[in-house]
């Protein structure tokens, strides 16, 4: 996927027009599934040893060494307010605005392939957390499969705001 993703322009990641089929990854995190657009996504990784960074914001768990690179790792229980998981999850290695980010998620799916005329706006109920991070949904098998939308996801000054109970 990484010499994938260096083809592409960044914009290419938000839902194209309807009609087209657009790629996510698929995740769960706290038995919610998420997708994130493939060409966002540069390596899934399994459990990785986690360095620990002092005075960061609860929601960043560390930083990881990928091939000579340091990658922040973002806990997405915290970040969505979910409760913590107790067994080791994985990884999804996303870039924003020319960073690497370590996504810290309970396993990945698969890469999926949706129709855009299937895709949803975020439905009014839902968390106003949830809403402020994902473009919108699909309903696949009685579930929901939220986009999120890494840029909003990973914006810094949502993390000075996040309070961990």
């Amino acid at each position: 996927m990484t010499e994938r993703n260096a083809l592409v322009a960044t914009d290419a990641a938000r839902p194209p027009a309807h009609g087209l089929e657009q790629e996510y990854v698929t995740m769960t995190v706290g038995g919610h599934w998420f997708g994130v657009p493939v060409l966002k996504v540069q390596d899934v990784l399994g459990h990785q040893r986690v360095a620990q960074v002092p005075l960061a914001s609860p929601i960043i768990s560390g930083s990881i060494n990928l091939r000579g690179r340091i990658v922040t790792v973002i806990d997405l229980h915290r970040r969505l307010r979910l409760p913590p998981s107790d067994k080791p999850g994985m990884n999804v290695v996303v870039e924003c605005k020319g960073e690497l980010y370590s996504l810290m998620i309970d396993s990945v799916g698969e890469v999926t392939s949706l129709l855009m005329e299937r895709f949803e706006p975020l439905p009014t109920t839902m968390d106003a957390l949830w809403r402020s991070v994902a473009d919108g949904v699909f309903r696949l098998d009685g579930s929901l499969l939220i986009i999120l939308d890494i840029e909003k996801l990973l914006d810094g000054d949502a993390f000075a705001s996040v309070h961990v109970t």
